[in-house]
């Protein structure tokens, strides 16, 4: 080979190692970026947090505490949370998870895709349900929805529920509205595929609801979790919490939940059936 060449060949090495690292620290770049704006919009929720609440206590399983209507009161100032956005009309917390975040609504359904709780573009965007659903949760099934962040925010940590030990241990999560705080018992956690879920199922149908629930405890997923001795019928009112699965642009992960208990922060249950035979003291 002549020396030309050879200096031929090394100059074309040389560009093809220039092209590749710059490509290597353009990904660097993006990664960072959406690291970086995931945790700024994690800054801007917890300006609103009130103290963490978790659900158990000292690593129990998540049982609700005996005296938590009596104490837990609702933790979300409303007035506070309304006065930066007009449209965030609840809460919810997931036990031992950072799910933790208002839930808005706004008249284009994709809106809070991009936009966070400030109505500002950010790629984290906001925890949402669309216009579909009314905002008192009292339809079949209210759907929320969230993005899979890297950095393990938004709704992210519905893939712990993946595991079969955090899902036996973490039957409840709370939804709380300026008038009324709500628990929810969770049944069901799997992969689904991508179909919009109010626009496949008439869920006001009894008929289509029924066979809908069916269908959960009879899915076909590698990856289900389910709790079989919880009953859900028709008159249950459920959550579904829906975010998305990695590079699986085509699939969802969901995680379902029937309404246990509402009321408001004075009042007390005179009887709560968790379908575990679990009774907070005194509610009898």
């Amino acid at each position: 080979m002549s020396r030309s060449n050879k200096q031929k060949k090394k100059k074309v090495w040389t560009g093809i190692m220039i092209v590749a690292l710059i490509g290597i620290v353009a990904c660097l770049g993006v990664v960072a970026w959406r690291l970086y704006n995931d945790w700024k919009a994690e800054q801007a929720y917890e300006e609103i947090r009130e103290p963490e609440f978790t659900g158990e206590r000292d690593g129990d399983e998540a049982e609700i505490p005996d005296d938590i209507f009596r104490d837990m009161g609702n933790p979300i100032d409303f007035t506070k949370l309304q006065k930066i956005n007009s449209e965030l009309y609840a809460w919810i917390r997931v036990p031992d998870t950072k799910i933790d975040y208002p839930v808005g609504q706004n008249e284009e359904d994709s809106f809070y895709l991009n936009h966070d709780m400030y109505k500002e573009a950010r790629f984290a965007g906001c925890i949402y349900t669309e216009k579909a659903n009314s905002k008192d949760f009292e339809d079949p099934n209210t759907i929320l929805y969230g993005h899979n962040m890297l950095g393990g925010t938004m709704f992210s940590h519905l893939h712990k529920f993946s595991d079969q030990e955090f899902f036996d241990k973490h039957p409840y999560f709370y939804i709380y509205t300026p008038d009324y705080i709500m628990v929810y018992q969770v049944f069901a956690a799997y992969t689904y595929d991508d179909r919009h879920l109010m626009d496949s199922f008439d869920f006001k149908d009894k008929n289509v609801f029924a066979e809908y629930i069916e269908s959960i405890f009879n899915a076909r997923s590698m990856d289900r979790h389910l709790r079989e001795d919880v009953e859900v019928t028709v008159d249950d009112k459920i959550v579904t919490l829906s975010t998305c699965i990695g590079n699986e642009t085509n699939k969802r992960y969901l995680v379902q939940a029937k309404r246990i208990w509402k009321g408001t922060e004075d009042e007390v249950p005179k009887h709560m059936d968790t379908g575990n035979d679990q009774k907070p003291k005194g509610t009898e």
